[in-house]
């Protein structure tokens, strides 16, 4: 469903990726791991479309990201791919409900039909019982939860996470660990994970190890 292709990234003369080739598998929860500096989340941000690289192309479903327009290739952002970030980015001044149906908004679908979505997905992790309340009167774990909820709205193809859990307790990382499990299971939900946890990579259907730029590892179970 994604793949790229002989990936270079820059930053001055600081050369971040060095030739990466990758395909992502439909319906499976793959983790980037690797030292700090490899190169984990520039990866992940070109692959999920917030970056581009100076050489090379990502492909979705054989349409190459790159030669869309600016417009084009936001509504593509917004319908067919979620993002997760370790710090949540909630807006403080909407609710959990309206957090969870902003890219639903920004997508111009129906407000009802969203609610009803975001009803649904808040039900399914936990979080419906804190659907009025704002991000400051949510714990951690549950506006974690309502970010997550918040990526799955549009039901994008590919949710990509950065460190989702660095942020986290041992109890709600775990916790959100076995959502992502659930995720795949049940709605057949595709994941690219950036992470340091261990324990989440060992478990997940995909490790792959980026050191220096370079992809060293790329184990699946």
């Amino acid at each position: 469903m994604l793949e790229a292709r002989n990936l270079h990234k820059y930053y001055g003369q600081l050369h971040v990726l060095k030739g990466i080739n990758l395909q992502i598998h439909t319906g499976q929860i793959t983790t980037i791991v690797g030292p700090s500096g490899a190169g984990k989340s520039t990866l992940l941000h070109i692959l999920g479309t917030l970056d581009t690289p100076d050489e090379g192309t990502v492909a979705a479903d054989g349409i190459i990201l790159q030669n869309l327009s600016e417009q084009a290739l936001a509504r593509f952002r917004n319908l067919e791919i979620g993002f997760v970030f370790q710090f949540h980015n909630l807006l403080p001044e909407f609710t959990a409900l309206e957090n969870i149906a902003m890219p639903g908004y920004i997508a111009g679908k129906p407000v009802e039909e969203l609610h009803n979505r975001a009803t649904e997905l808040a039900q399914m992790l936990g979080v419906a019982h804190r659907l009025s309340h704002k991000p400051a009167e949510l714990s951690g774990g549950e506006q974690q939860r309502v970010a997550v909820a918040r990526a799955l709205i549009n039901r994008p193809k590919i949710v990509f996470a950065d460190e989702p859990s660095g942020n986290l307790d041992t109890r709600n990382a775990e916790e959100l660990h076995q959502l992502f499990f659930k995720l795949r299971n049940e709605l057949g939900q595709t994941f690219v994970i950036v992470t340091h946890n261990e324990s989440l990579a060992n478990a997940t259907d995909r490790k792959i190890t980026i050191i220096d730029g370079r992809i060293a590892g790329d184990e699946s179970k």
